[in-house]
């Protein structure tokens, strides 16, 4: 098993809510085990875990086209 944390750049959406909204719709993507708002360079932060590399590609292209998310980089664990 693969665990990563992708961090996301979020657009601004007309919405009051846009980046609750988008962090909702990230959280329903297969493999997303958690999410959160963050402060700083980024935007939103989420947990993932994936069985393999190719799989986790897969995961965070998924993310990469919900509605809202700009960018993103992940960040592979290592133990």
């Amino acid at each position: 098993m693969v665990t990563a944390f992708v961090l996301m750049r979020i657009g601004t959406g007309e919405q009051l809510d846009f980046e609750r909204v988008v962090k909702e719709q990230i959280k329903k993507v297969e493999g997303v085990k958690e999410a959160y708002t963050v402060f700083g360079r980024y935007d939103l932060v989420a947990r993932v875990e994936a069985p393999n590399l190719e799989e986790l590609s897969h995961l965070t292209d998924k993310i990469r086209a919900v509605a809202g998310v700009l960018s993103t980089e992940s960040l592979i664990v290592h133990s």
